[in-house]
């Protein structure tokens, strides 16, 4: 299958810049890239999708739904067709590579518990430490048949008949969900999981883009199955994760002013523009449509004439920024009151031990941070010299450190640079076009 990504270098010099200044249109978001594709390759007929995320992870659930006999598409400019399996997949004769991505893998595992067929997910180093009996365990409740080793992949499956469950997840975890959800589509009867904290809707919204119907209350998600998915036809919004980091680094300077085009404005996923307001940075959302439940619109950005001030991110607010947090933490230093962050312990369990690298890579550029079990203290008013980044091979801490790289004294040479592929593979030449110097 043809990729999008492109070749990396191994490290990226980061020099400072004057000013933030221009426009941008992002690729796709890569959680409902990743929900567009699952969806589309179990379901009836022939999707397209227009700018559909460029990031390694996305491609990994393109490859392993092809291996189980979806047929995908390039079109070029970031444009894909998926033909779907109309809800029975082909076992594959080898393992499905999984790549980096913990949400292909743990998306896929409600998917084919309720298969007919063994299959064996595969994922790389990183992915190989993460956490998976949070969705063996739903599943098993369910009755099916899933081995992780030592609580990680490689996971075997031995698909068959499940039964509907009320479940109630122990970690707010929008990957959990949408793996009972999709194991509940197959299954006879209505399957219910309840969240403490509501996490990001993408997947009950992309199955009713399919077809699917769900019932919701406050605090609970409700799936009646068997039902059937059919095709659609979906441009993708760009992704506010990635808009985290052009947004960050439009904030750290007065003068500066950044539109970023066609933004996915999902309000679970867009706590971030409220944390950017309190901070006191200018924020305007332009041209707000509504593209299959999905909420799409333009942010303009601008920074406060006296810098930002400060804030603390805890609670459900902790869970709805996990992707955010890093970058958040990495400009702490520069507003005037510091930044303080609670109640993220799973940052420890995501690509790398999120909070250990924010903390070192803070502390090598001369801040000082406290670190805790499940957060930082950032405090304000600190002025960070240049230096070398461990990535860690982390995505969000490669590109996070880019951007307080901008204000520092010096250069900064991340190590690790081409992790960025992961989900966003364009991010240093995009900084490159705004970043004024």
């Amino acid at each position: 299958m043809e990729c999008f990504l492109t070749t990396a270098t191994q490290e990226r010099l980061i020099r400072p810049a004057r000013n933030i200044y221009g426009s941008l249109k992002l690729p796709g978001d890569k959680s409902i890239s990743h929900r567009y594709a699952m969806l589309a390759a179990f379901a009836e007929g022939k999707s397209k999708f227009t700018n559909f995320s460029t990031g390694a992870d996305c491609a990994s659930t393109l490859a392993c739904m092809e291996s189980l006999g979806a047929k995908v598409n390039r079109l070029g400019g970031q444009a894909v067709e998926i033909t779907g399996v109309a809800g029975n997949v082909t076992p594959a004769d080898h393992p499905l590579d999984c790549g980096n991505s913990g949400s292909t893998m743990r998306f896929i595992s409600g998917l084919l518990a309720a298969q007919q067929g063994a299959f064996t997910l595969i994922g790389d180093a990183s992915l190989s430490k993460r956490p998976m009996e949070r969705v063996r365990k739903p599943l098993a409740e369910m009755g099916a048949q899933v081995a992780l080793t030592e609580g990680h992949a490689p996971i075997t499956i031995d698909g068959r008949k499940l039964h509907a469950i009320d479940y109630t997840t122990p970690v707010p975890s929008a990957q959990i969900k949408t793996c009972v959800l999709l194991a509940g589509l197959q299954t006879d009867g209505t399957t219910t999981l309840h969240e403490a904290v509501r996490t990001r809707d993408h997947s009950e919204l992309a199955l009713r883009a399919l077809g699917a119907t769900l019932a919701r209350t406050i605090d609970s998600i409700s799936i009646h199955g068997p039902q059937t998915l059919h095709n659609i036809e979906a441009d993708v919004p760009g992704d506010i994760s990635s808009a985290a980091f052009f947004l960050c680094a439009a904030a750290l300077f007065p003068g500066s002013n950044l539109i970023l085009d066609s933004i996915g404005l999902n309000p679970t996923r867009a706590t971030l523009l409220d944390v950017l307001t309190a901070l006191g940075a200018r924020v305007a959302v332009l041209n707000l449509d509504e593209k299959h439940a999905e909420l799409v619109g333009t942010i303009q950005i601008s920074a406060p004439e006296e810098g930002l001030g400060s804030t603390t991110v805890s609670g459900a607010l902790a869970a709805q920024l996990i992707d955010e947090l890093p970058v958040l933490a990495a400009i702490a230093p520069y507003t005037s009151g510091g930044i303080r962050i609670r109640d993220a312990k799973e940052l420890r369990v995501k690509e790398s031990d999120r909070i250990a690298l924010m903390a070192r890579n803070l502390r090598a550029m001369g801040a000082e941070v406290e670190e805790f079990e499940d957060g930082l203290d950032v405090p304000g008013g600190q002025q960070l010299h240049g230096a070398t980044i461990d990535a860690g091979g982390d995505h969000r801490i490669a590109m996070a450190f880019s951007v307080a790289a901008l204000r520092a004294e010096g250069d900064t040479l991340i190590q690790g640079a081409e992790s960025a592929a992961i989900s966003f593979p364009e991010f240093f030449d995009l900084l490159d076009l705004v970043a004024e110097r």
